[in-house]
């Protein structure tokens, strides 16, 4: 399973989920790249999964074309404080997460 981290994401967050496969929109030369754009290169690139604190990409992509799955960090800011404690969470929903499918960890 490939994992790209998106730009909204802090880059040390990668360090919590080293035992997968994964690298940063910056690292893939992918920055300020639109959504549908960032999907459609995701896609090419062999990645399955976007790790995003963006929580209207739902609603701005159609993730079924895309053929990527995306989890969303819901935290109360997108600072690495706020989100290294959903990671267990963020782990249990790799383990169950479908491709062009939603899930949500945090904000409960």
């Amino acid at each position: 399973m490939r994992i790209l981290l998106d730009e909204c994401v802090p880059r040390p967050l990668k360090r919590e989920l080293a035992d997968h496969e994964i690298c940063t929109v910056v690292e893939m030369g992918w920055s300020g790249k639109k959504n549908g754009e960032l999907l459609r290169l995701m896609s090419q690139e062999g990645f399955t999964v976007l790790l995003t604190t963006d929580q209207n990409l739902r609603y701005q992509q159609n993730l079924q074309q895309a053929g990527v799955a995306v989890i969303v960090l819901v935290a109360p800011s997108n600072r690495l404080p706020d989100l290294v404690p959903l990671i267990p969470d963020v782990r249990n929903a790799l383990n169950t997460v479908v491709q062009g499918k939603v899930m949500e960890v945090g904000g409960s």
